[in-house]
């Protein structure tokens, strides 16, 4: 049995109306999975996106999939591969910067719900010709910001989207603001920096603070 593209986005949907942002997570050290997960549910940012691009990735989704409250998806899926590996260890949904038939499929098959990546309004119509209604703008800053995602959606409001790439406190209302936006993704409510020291209280500062952007609406 497979995962329509409909109902994946129906449930990518839900997600991302969790909480206006969604933390992009790069962690190079498991260990520190749990606690990162629990203060950025704690925070109120309960849907977390964890990115591929490091060793340990595999192994802290699998571990912040037991946090309660919270839905850890795996980032940056580029082959069927990745998708496999992510259902394994527990990802409840998938993101990848783009989207090729391959993975489409292969998300479809593992029936894992899939955040595509898209940034024209080429790459926007053939995901919802395929029946993807819920997608990600991305890079959202290099490819024009707020005001090109507010273009692309004049002529495709049936399509929502989480931006993300270049999303800060300081530009992400301009996004949030948008009708066709439903939650942003961003990087910096986890800096490297104190998830090295583990301070998990300033983290969850970070993510009150982030949560409190969906006020822009």
């Amino acid at each position: 049995m497979t995962l329509s593209p409909k109902d994946a986005s129906r449930l990518t949907r839900e997600l991302c109306g969790m909480a206006p942002i969604v933390p992009v997570l790069v962690i190079d050290d498991a260990a520190a999975a749990r606690p990162l997960a629990e203060a950025l549910v704690s925070g109120g940012l309960p849907a977390l996106e964890v990115t591929l691009r490091t060793p340990a990735a595999l192994e802290a989704i699998r571990a912040m999939s037991e946090v309660p409250g919270g839905r850890v998806g795996a980032g940056t899926l580029i082959t069927p591969e990745d998708v496999r590996a992510a259902k394994a260890v527990g990802a409840a949904f998938g993101v990848s910067p783009g989207a090729t038939d391959e993975l489409l499929a292969a998300c479809e098959a593992e029936q894992l719900p899939l955040l595509p990546g898209a940034a024209t309004a080429t790459e926007a119509m053939r995901l919802l010709a395929r029946g993807y209604d819920m997608l990600k703008f991305f890079p959202a800053e290099a490819s024009g910001g707020a005001p090109a995602l507010k273009a692309i959606g004049a002529p495709l409001p049936q399509i929502a989207f989480c931006p993300t790439g270049g999303i800060s406190p300081a530009n992400a209302g301009s996004y949030l603001a948008l009708s066709n936006v439903l939650c942003a993704g961003g990087s910096w409510v986890a800096p490297p920096d104190l998830i090295a020291a583990g301070d998990w209280g300033g983290i969850e500062t970070l993510a009150r603070q982030a949560a409190q952007l969906g006020d822009v609406r």
